[in-house]
């Protein structure tokens, strides 16, 4: 027997499906994602910590759950709205089924959605705050609620999905934490090699999807996991040759703790950002972030590289972009977004220090921009 639920926005406008997943009530802000592929990928990376997060692709769940394509230990979005699920996962790698993955993790969904309606209706109007309930029959209620719900702005989002202590990025441990194991903290400024490694990349975690850590392994680095609360001090105790900005969810400005630590280690080693990493560099450099209208969320956003000349079309996650009216002389534009001409990439120009606001990683996701795990490397001088 098939659960109703309903999702309400601020705006009035309510729309009405059946559950899949976990039975309950929550509040985010309501997005889409563009992609036809990655939705687990989607569910289990932190930046969407706060969102309730539409599909655009008709057909979700095809493919089921399988343990290789998480990005870390669990889903983090408020919400998940799909138009149609799959009931049958037809894949050999597939664990489980969509439906029972959600449900394991207590994620509220809802299916029979008019997505291409709500997605229409998020585009004219902007993104906002909604409520999606399967307890909760009444529309003036629901309406309510959504106005009431605190929204992304101003929210410290990081602090609750950040790593507790630093630890040595293992696969070995990967695979652990995959499998449900809690991974092994190593204690601060302590953490021991894994192999031999030509380079020490301290990775800030604000929310990293693990495919970062892997990439940057994978490239020859040793890499230490710290929490995205670390000082400045803490981290160059930790004697990196590079440090790395992760993504991460939510707006950038509240985070002072996490800007006053960039401008402190910039000049003192090189620093590579990602999305929220990059947002953070910016403003610690002296640059303003705002909120888009609706956000860049797939992975078919088409990024044109001003130094290369060449176009890369990239896997993205944000709500919030840099002003470029803010910008300062120390920092120049590298990348631009084709769709709506805002700011992709910057670098410094007197420090070893670039970001961009996209994934190269990918995961899911094209790779036209994996050479910039390259760059840092030769940045690093390694």
């Amino acid at each position: 027997m098939t659960q109703p639920a309903k999702l309400a926005l601020e705006d009035g406008t309510v729309f009405t499906g059946t559950s899949i997943g976990a039975a309950g009530e929550v509040d985010g802000e309501v997005c889409f994602n563009t992609s036809m592929t990655g939705y687990q990928e989607i569910l289990t990376d932190p930046s969407y910590r706060g969102q309730i997060v539409t599909m655009t692709y008709p057909e979700i769940g095809n493919y089921g759950i399988n343990v290789d394509d998480l990005e870390s230990a669990k889903p983090h979005l408020a919400g998940f709205v799909v138009r149609q699920r799959s009931r049958v996962a037809s894949n050999f790698r597939s664990d489980e089924t969509l439906e029972a993955y959600l449900a394991r993790h207590g994620v509220v969904g809802i299916a029979g959605v008019d997505t291409r309606a709500l997605v229409r209706h998020i585009r004219d109007q902007g993104a906002m705050k909604g409520v999606l309930s399967t307890v909760d029959p009444d529309n003036v209620s629901l309406v309510k609620k959504a106005r009431l719900s605190p929204g992304l702005v101003g929210r410290d989002l990081v602090r609750e999905v950040m790593p507790t202590q630093p630890r040595n990025w293992d696969e070995r441990l990967h695979e652990l934490t995959r499998m449900g194991h809690s991974p092994i903290d190593i204690k601060e400024g302590h953490a021991q090699r894994s192999g031999d490694c030509d380079a020490h990349v301290v990775a800030i975690d604000y929310g990293m999807k693990w495919n970062i850590a892997r990439h940057l392994a994978e490239m020859g680095c040793r890499v230490t996991v710290v929490p995205g609360t670390a000082t400045a001090d803490e981290v160059l105790a930790l004697k990196p040759d590079g440090v790395f900005l992760s993504n991460g969810p939510g707006d950038p400005e509240p985070l002072t703790y996490a800007i006053d630590m960039i401008r402190d280690v910039l000049g003192r080693a090189p620093v590579f950002g990602i999305c929220l990493g990059h947002q953070l560099l910016s403003l610690a450099c002296g640059a303003q972030t705002f909120k888009l209208k609706f956000g860049h969320r797939g992975a078919n956003q088409p990024v044109m590289n001003v130094e290369r000349g060449k176009v890369e079309i990239t896997s993205q996650n944000h709500g919030f972009a840099v002003s470029p009216d803010s910008l300062p002389g120390d920092l120049e534009v590298t990348h631009h977004n084709l769709n709506d001409g805002t700011i992709e990439g910057v670098r410094h120009r007197r420090l070893p220090a670039f970001s961009v606001q996209y994934h190269p990683e990918a995961s899911a996701g094209p790779h036209d921009s994996g050479y910039l795990f390259g760059k840092f490397r030769e940045l690093m001088g390694k």
